[in-house]
């Protein structure tokens, strides 16, 4: 037990450690953070991220969080950068270094070509008064007071600092861009997100012969045969002009029975639900579903503006497609 209390009060002690140094960042939002993100804003090419080591890692994921939030960027190694890649960036780009000390050395040797680009520079370091941060157009500063490694030398709270200075940058873009959640599925058309934001009801409805369909007319025992067929747990119920004007659903089915109702004589329309609930073509999958869990039920019927209906969408349908 005692052992488990010590690991515990260990990780306790790295996460409070960590929480002072982002805690410390919000003095740090001042006008250099506007500027940075005026400079970034007006960038008409992409936005360079770089950064070495540890601080490479993270210069990764801040590059990924511009890129999916409608900034433009990619993450480009100084190593690599002096050896060719350097031919990827553009007169048009604005550079994001990641840098704690500032005088990283494959950092330092770029410095030249990029000022004789004339980029605009913005560095985030945990040193004001480094080479690196001289030398920038913008220099955020991420210092912190010590790593959350007891040995001091894992970089831990200085790559947290950097992480979400870098985040403070991205989503404070978003916001100025006016960037919408379906803008950040159609750059993520491939997951659940993307699935929830941009899949809509037409793609996914029982449309033409598959939809369940008796006219008001017609006996209980026709409504049973044509749910039975369509395997939908339900039928919708329309009159001679091919209006929408019932539903009728297993449930409908175990209240007729509780009641006697004879298949061979019952007409639908006697037994079915009216004002069924109904959608229109074009609607969010994901709006869909909130319908059904709001009102407990596990199917609606697309209309279009006569009240025909034109489609069935089930509640595993939507399931089935990803979204949740």
């Amino acid at each position: 037990m005692q052992e488990i209390e010590k690991l515990c009060a260990l990780g306790k002690a790295v996460i409070e450690t960590e929480v002072q140094a982002i805690s410390a960042l919000t003095g740090r939002i001042d006008h250099k953070f506007a500027e940075a993100c005026q400079y970034l804003l007006n960038c008409q090419g992409r936005i360079i991220v770089m950064g070495m080591g540890k601080s490479g890692h993270i210069a990764k994921k801040v590059a990924a969080t511009f890129a999916s939030t409608g900034s433009p960027a990619f993450f480009i190694h100084p190593g690599e950068a002096k050896h060719g890649d350097f031919g990827m960036i553009t007169r048009n780009d604005v550079l994001l270094i990641l840098s704690n000390s500032g005088e990283t050395e494959e950092i330092l040797a770029i410095l030249p070509f990029i000022k004789r680009l004339n980029l605009p520079l913005i560095t985030l370091t945990g040193n004001p008064n480094s080479t690196l941060s001289n030398n920038a157009t913008i220099n955020i500063d991420v210092s912190i007071s010590k790593e959350a490694c007891p040995l001091g030398l894992a970089p831990t709270s200085s790559t947290t600092a950097a992480l979400v200075m870098g985040d403070a940058l991205a989503i404070s873009l978003l916001e100025r861009r006016g960037f919408t959640a379906e803008d950040f599925a159609l750059s993520h058309p491939g997951g659940s997100l993307g699935r929830k934001l941009l899949l809509r009801v037409d793609e996914i409805m029982h449309k033409g012969s598959a939809i369940p369909k008796v006219n008001f007319e017609a006996l209980l025992k026709t409504a049973l045969m044509e749910m039975t067929q369509k395997k939908l747990g339900m039928t919708t119920v329309v009159n001679q002009h091919d209006e929408l004007t019932g539903i009728f659903t297993d449930g409908d089915v175990r209240r007729a029975f509780d009641n006697n109702a004879d298949i061979n004589q019952t007409l639908i329309s006697q037994i079915m639900t009216k004002n069924p609930k109904v959608i229109s073509p074009g609607m969010l999958a994901a709006e869909a579903l909130h319908i059904m869990e709001t009102h407990k039920i596990t199917s609606l019927i697309v209309t279009n503006k006569k009240n025909n209906p034109i489609g069935v969408v089930h509640m595993h349908d939507i399931l089935r497609a990803g979204v949740t």
